[in-house]
């Protein structure tokens, strides 16, 4: 028999409980920096040496971060549902915690890509994670991180309405439903889906139907959640 359709769109949140630091954190290297500066491609354009230094760094904070209880829990929902993840975030906790079905929106940290082919890409290896603006991949293209810049196209976002029309429930976790297109895809359930959203401070949902709020960090939200889910 098949499972149901359970599709997740996660954010910062969910990373932020394994102390991966976003963009708003007041510490760390990027504090000097305004976002439009290390995450745009004009930003790439106009100081390529540091945004490979600004991402060389996120490199190096993630191989000290372990996946925390909320991805361990999206993991043994695989047991009664045929989970699919939609993120934002570009680490790689849900696969590091074991997650099947992910899909990256806004890039992957340990992969860099060519800066001539965007299909082309290489995943890093974790005893070589610093790149330069002189990087080259192993077809000689030159490189660059692999990550979806301010004023860039989100390639897999059709991928990510997609899934999202298939979900038999919807679940968003960790994130303040103001970056788009990302935060469009909670329009884009089917009527009737049941749509659980896990926030420790949720937007206002109350005018989309049938939302169900859970008001709490992911580790915290994610029992609640399989606790809602068994009663189905």
């Amino acid at each position: 028999m098949n499972k149901p359709v359970l599709v997740v769109s996660t954010g910062a949140g969910i990373s932020a409980e394994s102390g991966i630091k976003t963009f708003r954190d007041a510490d760390g290297l990027w504090e000097n920096y305004p976002v439009m500066q290390v995450a745009s491609a004009d930003g790439f354009r106009r100081d390529p040496d540091l945004i490979h230094r600004f991402y060389n760094e996120r490199r190096r904070q993630l191989v000290g971060a372990s996946p925390n209880a909320a991805h361990l829990a999206l993991v043994e929902l695989e047991k009664d549902y045929d989970v699919y993840i939609i993120t934002q975030n570009v680490d790689d906790l849900h696969e590091r915690a074991g997650s099947e079905n992910v899909l990256h929106l806004h890039g992957e940290l340990m992969k860099i890509r060519s800066v001539s082919d965007p299909e082309y890409t290489e995943t890093l290896d974790i005893d070589h994670l610093e790149t330069t603006p002189a990087t080259r991949g192993r077809n000689g293209h030159l490189m660059r991180p692999h990550i979806v810049f301010f004023q860039e196209p989100v390639p897999n976002i059709e991928k990510a309405v997609e899934l999202v029309h298939k979900a038999d429930i919807f679940v968003v976790i960790g994130t303040s439903l103001v970056v788009y297109p990302a935060a469009g895809l909670i329009q884009c359930v089917r009527p009737g889906t049941p749509i659980y959203y896990i926030d420790p401070a949720p937007a206002d949902t109350s005018a989309i139907p049938g939302v169900h709020v859970i008001k709490a960090p992911a580790t915290e939200g994610m029992p609640t959640l399989a606790t809602l889910l068994a009663r189905k």
